[in-house]
């Protein structure tokens, strides 16, 4: 399975695991792929505390941080993270505000305390949000790939990242984005199928992939959307790819920080309760439907607005669901991919790195056989 990838990370596999979970970032590392924390749900002050842990627990083992910086959103433009907070406040509805939070308080859900409100916060989903993100990222010596989930990063941020010596990655979901990326310098393009779980566009894996490895090379290309065992890794390699990136796969491994009855929904879930729905961020997320995402599709109640003006109707919700979520289940928040349909047992992190690499030596040795 060592691809060129492997010699730029200097990891073993070239298996990515995007997560919010600093403990899943640290077991897949150690155990030889690239663990990759998401930051977008922590101030600066807070992600500083995630990395020293992970630098404390991943040994001498590299891993990346993901933020979200927006091609496009509301407030484009303003760099003073306060000075943009309140302008977005601004142009939130306060109808927006009233629907959601009676949403919650129809399935029952209690309201956090006042010290916990997270009311109308806006943590990542800019590029004054994001920045001192990557700054406190570029601090850490481990830290040797900052990606950006939406779009092409700001010249000056891919700028600052390659002179610190680290590489940049970026999400994209079609052909015209990733030569984007690929004129932006990014080194690392990673194509993202419509099933994969959280932001997607709406082509399928298997004919995005090789539309995108073909339009980049000899950039690096990495296969994301729907993986989930060996034998997709296999497939993906076989389209193009230099290896893949995961993020649904680990929600429901034994490190995963998710409350029992949000990893329960997971486990219980087909690959047909997602959903791509724009109630969350704005943007397009696929996740579990819940009546939180069929409240936003009727015809008789708000429109999702852009982001990131979205999050900060939905955030607050998004911490009572977490806080609450054996009362919750019916309109947990729970950003995964068609994939979700295998995810059936909780297995250590290591141990799903060892079944994806077993599995994906089986599909090839099941080739090799068919042309023997």
């Amino acid at each position: 399975m060592h691809t060129p990838v492997c010699d730029m990370l200097d990891i073993e596999f070239p298996i990515f695991a995007f997560t919010h979970c600093r403990d899943v970032v640290a077991a897949v590392s150690k155990a030889g792929g690239f663990g990759v924390l998401g930051a977008v749900g922590f101030t600066p002050e807070q992600l500083e505390i995630e990395l020293n842990w992970i630098d404390e627990h991943v040994g001498d083992r590299p891993y990346g941080v993901d933020v979200v910086i927006p091609g496009k959103y509301e407030g484009m433009g303003e760099e003073d993270p306060e000075k943009l907070a309140e302008m977005l406040r601004e142009m939130v509805p306060a109808g927006h505000i009233q629907f959601a939070k009676d949403i919650l308080a129809q399935h029952g859900v209690p309201e956090l305390p006042e010290e916990d409100s997270n009311s109308m916060r806006l943590l990542g989903w800019t590029a004054a949000t994001a920045t001192p993100q990557v700054d406190v990222a570029l601090n850490h010596d481990k830290v040797r790939l900052i990606a950006n989930a939406l779009g092409t990063p700001p010249a000056e941020i891919v700028d600052e990242i390659h002179h610190s010596g680290r590489l940049v990655a970026a999400l994209c979901g079609s052909p015209h984005q990733a030569l984007k990326h690929k004129e932006a310098g990014i080194d690392i393009i990673i194509a993202q199928g419509g099933e994969g779980g959280g932001h997607t566009g709406d082509v399928g894996s298997i004919v995005l992939w090789p539309q995108v490895a073909a339009a980049v090379a000899p950039t690096p290309m990495l296969a994301a959307g729907g993986v989930g065992t060996g034998q997709q890794i296999a497939a993906a390699l076989a389209l193009g790819a230099q290896g893949v990136w995961s993020g649904s796969l680990w929600l429901t491994v034994e490190e995963a920080d998710l409350p029992p009855a949000q990893k329960q929904q997971l486990l219980d879930a087909t690959s047909r309760d997602t959903v791509r729905s724009r109630s969350f961020t704005g943007k397009p997320c696929r996740m579990i439907r819940s009546d939180w995402t069929d409240a936003w599709e009727r015809p008789d109640t708000p429109d999702p607005l852009p982001m990131p003006l979205q999050y900060m109707v939905s955030g607050d919700c998004v911490a009572r669901g977490s806080r609450y979520a054996d009362k919750a289940t019916k309109v947990m928040f729970n950003p995964v991919g068609q994939v979700v349909g295998q995810l059936n047992t909780v297995r250590k992190a290591r141990d799903v790195v060892q079944e994806l690499v077993e599995g994906y030596l089986e599909a090839v040795e099941r080739l090799d056989a068919l042309n023997g």
